[in-house]
């Protein structure tokens, strides 16, 4: 039986992430190229921390037809449940491994390996010993006609790309079930869906740093194909799908994409396309959105309000629409010929707070925007970060909401302006960096957690994922979601409620709600609201209560005690 095994090593794209508890669209493609060519083959999924803590899975790799590896970080970004593969570890790990035919593909491939931000990416030639073929255009195209034609490379086009969309509508829906591979399925594990491909501004040339408008011009996948692809999903056990894999939502299957730099938003698309998922996929538990261009919001409010108040009606709540603001400075925004000025990002950001600032069935606003900024571009100055500093202000004094501010620096990807110019601006602003960086997370992003989220709010439906110390980290699933810090070791992999205590400057800190104060840990009781360590041994000795009053009459303040009740139970 031929074997194929595909190695996932993660990918973080400017409109695609694969890391952890996001699946991204290329190990299904993938399958799906597999199996339509050959329908008995056996596929082998792992992922690089699946690697990392267990290397036997080598021999299994070992005894494959065709190895297929999937990496590439070309925006830089924060994890908490894995981490993207680096060129050394794929060196380590395959060199040793002769029999297989080494494929890799995805942006590493394409761009070389990002590293984190303001480092050049490690060029591709760090493992071309390793790989037989280093796939420049689709992996999931080039695969097909390498099975077809039995493996000949001398055959094969590594740069060959689909001619249109609805050409990976087979691979989709074939290769869906390989999310049953993966170890955070089915109920930790969230879809990345691509809706399209391509940027609209790539007619003018796109943003100075990035990869998409490398891509052409938008080539919008049919509804029907992404419905039924989803349809797939869904019948394989997934409930957790985002529409992430293209650069702005608003502007799926805009009128005159292709001809115009900012399309007119086709709400009526938009529309079918979400009150489809929810026919297709009635249970799902997540269905949350991405990247925005909040130049389309800012010329077609009207349009967009319509699409807004779509995805609220049919979505799940918690929803960010990521907006690539990168700088406010109009020399920057000039040089780098980014996508909107201060003053449209500033309305595009009212739109949304306007439409989706209710507080949904999770505890959080429906929908906000979120905003990334990329730092090391042409024509940063000081000047740009007491600009930024003071737009950020503005929003937080005008009293309106965000759900995450992304502060980062650029990866040069080849193939863009700013490839040629390298870190050195991000060099020579390093410091300045660094001071804005702290300014924002202490003024501007606390504030903003408080009044998104209130003392005593009850977050619904939280994941337990990973241990550090006595501390048990925990997010909602969904887009961007907030790190909560419950103290305590809790059993991981676990859904429960926890109400809101305090503030970090980009997390919070949280107990399960209603807290068992008969079983609940002493870390996890010295952390309430004014216990403190002596009241914890205090109440520990006095376990179990039987009722509010029984627990009252252990504490030596009545006021505290009555503060707790507001947190806990007795069964």
């Amino acid at each position: 039986m031929f074997k194929v095994s595909i190695l996932d090593g993660y990918v973080d794209e400017p409109s695609c992430l694969g890391v952890p508890p996001y699946i991204s669209p290329y190990p299904r493609y993938i399958a799906g190229a597999v199996w339509s060519v050959d329908k008995f083959a056996q596929i082998f999924y792992v992922t690089i921390d699946q690697l990392r803590n267990d290397k036997l899975l080598l021999d299994v790799l070992s005894e494959s037809d065709i190895i297929v590896v999937i990496a590439g970080m070309s925006v830089p970004g924060r994890y908490l449940s894995g981490f993207p593969v680096s060129p050394n570890e794929l060196v380590s790990f395959l060199n040793g491994l002769s029999s297989p035919l080494k494929i890799l593909c995805g942006p590493a491939a394409r761009y070389g390996f990002g590293i984190s931000g303001g480092k050049k990416t490690r060029e591709t030639y760090f493992v071309e010993n390793v790989f037989n073929l280093i796939v420049k255009g689709d992996g999931e195209i080039v695969l097909s006609e390498l099975l077809k034609n039995k493996s000949d490379m001398d055959k094969i086009d590594s740069l060959k790309l689909r001619e249109h969309a609805s050409d990976i509508r087979d691979f989709a829906v074939t290769g869906s079930s390989i999310v049953c591979q993966h170890p955070f399925y089915p109920d930790y594990l969230i879809t990345e869906i691509e809706t399209y491909r391509g940027c609209s501004r790539s007619i003018v040339g796109g943003c100075s740093f990035c990869s998409e408008p490398s891509k052409g011009p938008p080539d919008f996948r049919p509804i029907k194909d992404i419905l039924d692809e989803i349809k797939a999903l869904y019948k394989h056990g997934i409930r957790h799908f985002r529409l992430g894999n293209q650069p702005c939502i608003f502007s799926y299957m805009a009128k005159d994409a292709g001809k115009a730099e900012f399309p007119r938003p086709n709400p009526q698309a938009l529309e079918q396309l979400f009150k489809g998922i929810r026919t297709v996929a009635p249970d799902l538990k997540t269905l949350h959105i991405d990247n925005a261009n909040p130049g389309i919001l800012a010329r077609y409010p009207n349009e967009c309000k319509r699409i807004a108040k779509t995805i609220i009606k049919y979505h799940t709540s918690g929803d960010v629409a990521a907006f690539g603001v990168e700088s406010v400075d109009p020399i920057v925004i000039k040089k780098n010929n980014l996508k909107a000025t201060a003053e449209e990002v500033y309305s595009a950001i009212k739109l949304l707070n306007d439409v989706g600032s209710k507080i949904g069935s999770n505890g959080l606003p429906e929908l906000l925007p979120g905003l990334n900024f990329v730092f090391g571009l042409d024509g940063e100055t000081k000047k740009t970060f007491e600009l930024d500093y003071e737009f950020l202000k503005k929003i937080l004094d005008d009293g309106l909401l965000l759900r995450r501010i992304n502060l980062r620096q650029i990866i040069p990807i080849p193939g863009t302006k700013m490839h040629q110019m390298g870190n050195k601006i991000v060099s020579r602003n390093k410091r300045a960096f660094q001071r804005f960086k702290r300014q924002v997370r202490e003024n501007i992003e606390r504030p903003l957690l408080k009044r998104i989220l209130p003392d005593g709010t009850v977050l619904r439906d939280v994941v337990t994922e990973k241990y550090r110390g006595k501390l048990t980290y925990c997010r909602q699933i969904g887009s961007y979601p907030l790190l909560i810090g419950i103290p305590g070791v809790l059993p991981l992999h676990i859904n429960l409620d926890v109400k809101v205590t305090d503030y970090g400057y980009r997390s919070i800190t949280a107990f399960p709600f209603p807290l068992n104060i008969n079983t609940a840990q002493r870390e996890t009781i010295e952390a309430l609201p004014s216990v403190g360590k002596k009241r914890a041994i205090r109440l520990l000795a006095k376990r179990p209560f039987k009722d509010r009053k029984h627990f009252i009459d252990s504490l030596d303040d009545p006021d505290i005690g009555n503060k707790i009740l507001d947190y806990i139970s007795f069964k």
